[in-house]
């Protein structure tokens, strides 16, 4: 080979290389910057490909026209390189999201006395028991001290804190830790179990606040940012992806909560509850609230426009009302349909083959009171046809207490019009403290 050959192998080989690497470090830029992660996908093993054939072989005739073929390549390259330039040069959307919503975030610590009756041991013992019997041995009034510790976030500058309900349930005294190391006492404002949100109030001014998103718009494959405390470990940055959005109670396995909640693989761990999920830009789009166990990147946030709308209700009234016709239902399926009707027992004939059917109604609730029945089956609802159960659950959320749904049902075969008025939902308020 010539020498000036050999000097254009090496530059050729040098190139090649500068290009893979540039390529292989521009598919972080892409997703950065919202590219469909095809576009990378389809372009990295041609590349790789044809960088592995020169380096395998000793003959170089074909190979430069194979790697760079048209200006438009160039142009491509150089865009991933400006790409890399900027992230390898500090812009880095997490950092920067953390660093404008890091103080804004806050430990919740609680503290509440449980107080249990118990008789001392001895006298539970049988043999004890057989000769003496209780003789008239009250049992003694024990006392304990049960902490909690969560996170959550300042809403505005005057000390309004979001968080949730678990964090602060039945709790004595609340402390909130700065990220500055500040100390202040909380004062629970409300409490909402049915969406565990809860609101607390500092005596302080000037605070740093967060930025608010809209958690209708997420998709799923977006940025999630976590910010929180587990475990102790205060303020704790992790992050991954939206994985999924409108995941019902019940299918992550908390039927007793009325949430859609965000679906997201950023780590979320015992203590991050009541801390915020963030977007890329660093704006609130849900509290931190679950995990499931034995599983791996499976956390859920409750939506920040959920949340707020709660929110606004704690701080008004310190309670919330959420409408219930106090019914236990489920999607009919023919599955379902042919168990039922094969049941003697349950004195239930079904005729229609899709809505939600009717399977247990709580005495004198509103639907009750509404005349509905055990094995009508819902076809719709204020007009809109109905196939889930979760419409009917999302249908009489969206309805004031008292206010009139018009209801189609199937009875044993026979269509039947309602006027379904919900009811406040019957759970214990947490007032104003």
């Amino acid at each position: 080979m010539k020498q000036a050959d050999q000097r254009n192998y090496r530059w050729l080989r040098q190139s090649l290389t500068y290009a893979l690497m540039t390529a292989a470090s521009a598919g972080t830029v892409l997703l950065v910057t919202g590219r469909s992660p095809s576009q990378t996908a389809t372009r990295f093993p041609y590349e790789t490909a044809q960088y592995e054939t020169i380096q395998s072989e000793p003959a170089l005739t074909e190979a430069p026209a194979a790697v760079l073929t048209s200006p438009a390549d160039e142009s491509t390259l150089l865009a991933q390189a400006n790409g890399t330039e900027r992230l390898m040069g500090g812009a880095n959307f997490i950092a920067t999201a953390v660093e404008r919503v890091g103080p804004a975030v806050v430990r919740i610590n609680s503290a509440r006395t449980v107080t249990a009756s118990r008789r001392p041991v001895i006298f539970n013992d049988p043999f004890f028991r057989e000769f003496f019997g209780d003789m008239g041995v009250p049992d003694q009034p024990t006392e304990r001290i049960e902490r909690g510790t969560g996170s959550g976030f300042i809403l505005n500058a005057n000390g309004i804190i979001l968080t949730n309900a678990h964090v602060v349930e039945g709790a004595d005294q609340v402390t909130v830790t700065f990220k500055d190391g500040r100390e202040l006492r909380g004062e629970v404002l409300g409490e909402d179990p049915l969406t565990d949100v809860a609101v607390i109030k500092v005596e302080a001014d000037n605070l740093p606040v967060v930025s608010i998103g809209d958690s209708d718009a997420l998709r799923p494959g977006e940025w999630a940012i976590a910010i929180g405390n587990p475990l102790g470990l205060d303020n704790t940055v992790t992050a991954g992806i939206i994985s999924a959005t409108g995941r019902t109670s019940a299918q992550i396995r908390v039927p007793d909560k009325r949430v859609q909640f965000i679906q997201t693989d950023a780590a979320i761990n015992p203590g991050n509850s009541g801390g915020p999920l963030l977007n890329e830009r660093g704006e609130v789009i849900g509290i931190n609230t679950a995990i499931i166990g034995n599983a791996q990147g499976l956390g859920f946030a409750i939506p920040i426009n959920q949340a707020r709308a709660i929110a606004d209700q704690l701080i008004a009234n310190g309670r919330v009302e959420h409408a219930y016709l106090g019914i236990q239902m489920r999607t009919l399926t023919p599955a379902l349909k042919a168990e039922i009707n094969a049941d003697t027992r349950s004195g239930l004939r079904l005729q229609a083959d899709q809505g939600v059917v009717i399977l247990g109604i709580a005495r004198n609730a509103p639907g009750a009171q509404s005349g509905l029945r055990l094995g009508d089956v819902i076809l719709s609802m204020n007009g809109q046809t109905i196939t889930e159960a979760d419409q009917v659950q999302r249908t009489v959320e969206g309805t004031a207490v008292g206010e009139a749904i018009a209801v189609t049902i199937n009875r044993g075969g026979q269509t039947v019009e309602l006027s379904v008025r919900p009811g406040n939902y019957p759970t214990e308020a947490s007032a104003r403290r």
